[in-house]
């Protein structure tokens, strides 16, 4: 990240601190809006970290920058090694810049809501009614948050990594009855 470039911000003591900057000048542009938000490079893909009280906000600066496509949202359970203990990660595309960037969410257990992006982006929708069924995140302003693939009745989230291990067979909804 020797080339990329920073911006310095001075601090009471009058050190400078240097934040790092993507080059794209559409992703520039973004990540200057948002001051508390941080950058990275991933395997060659941006990438920012959001707190989660500001994800609608950066969606929607993103969207108006031209990131018009939602193309994936899940969620990462660091159970038991790394705090928080959930992650959202949430990958957008501009097809008219040809940029993608991947927004990374801390989510801490005892506080597992986020603001839903389906005012910004419809296609979010499905996403998040499957990280609310399979790992309980919850979504602020959804306008359908309810199970999409787990049984109306089932008990608990089974892609967290604490949820136990049974033999019970699963009876996904609209699926053949198995006898």
């Amino acid at each position: 990240m020797a080339d990329d470039q920073v911006v310095e911000t001075p601090e009471e003591d009058g050190d400078a601190v240097v934040r790092p900057l993507p080059d794209h000048p559409v992703l520039l542009a973004l990540a200057e809006q948002f001051d508390e938000i941080e950058w990275t490079l991933s395997s060659g893909q941006d990438v920012f970290f959001v707190p989660k009280d500001r994800i609608r906000d950066v969606a929607q600066a993103a969207k108006d920058a031209g990131f018009e496509l939602l193309s994936d949202l899940t969620v990462a359970d660091y159970f038991r090694k790394k705090t928080p203990r959930f992650e959202l990660v949430i990958n957008l595309l501009s097809m008219q810049h040809k940029a993608r960037i991947r927004l990374r969410v801390p989510v801490p257990v005892d506080d597992a809501q986020v603001p839903s992006l389906v005012p910004v982006y419809a296609g979010a929708n499905f996403y998040e009614r499957e990280a609310f069924d399979l790992f309980g995140l919850t979504f602020d302003g959804h306008p359908d948050l309810s199970r999409i693939l787990m049984p109306d009745e089932w008990e608990g989230h089974p892609l967290r990594k604490d949820f136990g291990m049974g033999s019970v067979p699963v009876q996904f909804k609209e699926s053949h009855q198995v006898r």
